[in-house]
């Protein structure tokens, strides 16, 4: 594998985050004239949420890590690499989703606020930096308003593992200047990034690393193959203890990014809406099981063809369903907003309750502007089925909002704008042009100067 000597995805892929284009592009909006029917394929692309934490990994080795079906076109993947580079990662993202990363030489071990600030996941450079280096000074973290979400859990981990943790101006200074050492850590609740980022962490630490209540997610299995792919040694990867042997050994490697189980399962909802019949290519059932249930039952017909899903739906009204957000395997809290958009139109009522997040139920004044029926009570909304959305002006709060609105707009009377998608580019490789592709009546409407 070739060593990377340049950044090329500034220089010759796309604008980085910081640019006056990007910034512009947040202010577009997009404009739906709903009921038409989806027939087509869509391929889906590599999950934004498997690919974020691979990219920290590479931060482990002085070696290059290179990662296939990338979505190298999204908010979410720019923002991280401008963050890899500040610390003194090289980068090559090609149009063909290959990105390659190398991180021969940490030049710096500070993650400033400015970029941090864009993205949640940017503090998964904590570990791989304190393992590496001994030192790491990263911001307090941001992303979508959908709730709070500490990270003290991540900080716990590394302190069990022999950091000192000092919060100081909104940061976090982490210091391990003998290294790192292997623990037993018990989270008392599940964390997704804590997991990621003790993970990589442990690989390099001194000793066994044992996590218990670790997350489950396809997304830490993915990651958990590609540290093995590099040379770490990891048991019981989809199960919750994890047990890592440190010691460093790591190399450069080559790793395939799992395809992404939310859009995947966003555009089977579409379908329940709209109507028709999609093959959704690079596809897999396995990741959805919580949400294929629901589904069938609400009137989906769901088939696996090859390495792909065919999903289709006649006229048959849908029915309503009731589900509640778990970690994984239980049901995603990132397709909860999408499934409410869909009981929205179904027969009877459906209860969705949220249990990951406090504060995503967001879209639902949103839905309600287009005659949804939807009744909250603390963490729970009552959704009753109503005749007909109509169209109008609506406002993304969050990125599954966003996506959710969109849906709406699929089979809303009228005309539907979605403002402020720049939370939709964070998450969703060319919504447009794949709906579009299927039959959709769909546009993107540039920001006015």
């Amino acid at each position: 594998m070739q060593t990377v000597k340049e950044n090329t995805w500034a220089k010759r892929e796309s604008h980085s985050p910081g640019s006056e284009d990007q910034k512009k592009s947040g202010l577009d909006s997009i404009r739906i004239v709903g009921g038409k029917c989806l027939k087509g394929t869509i391929t889906i692309s590599g999950a934004t949420t498997a690919a974020l934490p691979l990219m920290c990994a590479s931060l482990l080795v002085d070696e290059p890590l290179q990662l296939t079906n990338m979505p190298v076109t999204l908010g979410d993947i720019r923002t991280l690499t401008d963050v890899l580079n500040e610390l003194g990662v090289t980068s090559a993202l090609r149009a063909d989703g290959v990105a390659i990363l190398h991180a021969r030489q940490i030049k710096s071990t500070t993650a400033p606020y400015d970029m941090v600030r864009k993205m949640r996941a940017s503090v998964l450079v904590l570990g791989p930096l304190v393992a590496r280096c001994g030192r790491a000074v990263v911001s307090l973290p941001g992303g979508c308003a959908i709730g709070t979400r500490p990270i003290d859990l991540h900080l716990a981990g590394l302190k069990a593992m022999g950091a000192e943790i000092v919060l100081k101006d909104g940061y976090v200074e982490a210091s391990a200047p003998d290294g790192l050492k292997g623990a037993k850590i018990d989270f008392p609740i599940v964390s997704v990034g804590a997991t990621e980022n003790l993970m990589m962490a442990a690989c390099l630490a001194k000793g066994e690393t044992v996590l218990s209540n670790a997350a489950c997610e396809p997304e830490i299995v993915d990651l958990g193959e590609c540290l093995i792919a590099m040379g770490a040694k990891i048991e019981g990867l989809g199960t919750p203890v994890i047990r890592i042997a440190g010691g460093g050994g790591l190399k450069g490697a080559t790793h395939a990014v799992i395809p992404d189980r939310i859009e995947t399962g966003t555009y089977m909802i579409a379908v329940a809406l709209a109507g028709g019949t999609v093959r959704l290519k690079n596809a897999r059932l396995e990741h959805l099981t919580a949400l294929i249930g629901p589904l069938e039952s609400a009137g989906l017909q769901i088939e696996r063809k090859d390495a792909d899903v065919v999903v289709s739906r006649n006229g048959r009204p849908l029915k309503g369903a009731d589900i509640m957000t778990k970690p994984y395997p239980g049901f995603p809290t990132d397709l909860q907003a999408q499934f409410m958009t869909m009981l929205t139109l179904s027969e009877g009522a459906g209860m969705v309750t949220e249990t990951v997040f406090e504060n995503r139920f967001m879209h639902v004044p949103e839905l309600c502007r287009m005659g949804a029926n939807i009744t909250v009570h603390q963490g729970s909304a009552i959704v009753r089925g109503v005749p007909r959305l109509k169209g109008a002006e609506v406002m993304a709060t969050d990125l599954r909002a966003s996506v959710a609105l969109i849906l709406a707009g699929l089979v809303a009377e009228g005309e539907t704008t979605v403002n402020r998608i720049y939370h939709l580019d964070r998450g969703y490789e060319d919504i447009v042009g794949k709906l579009r592709g299927c039959g959709a009546q769909i546009e993107r409407l540039p920001a006015e100067d």
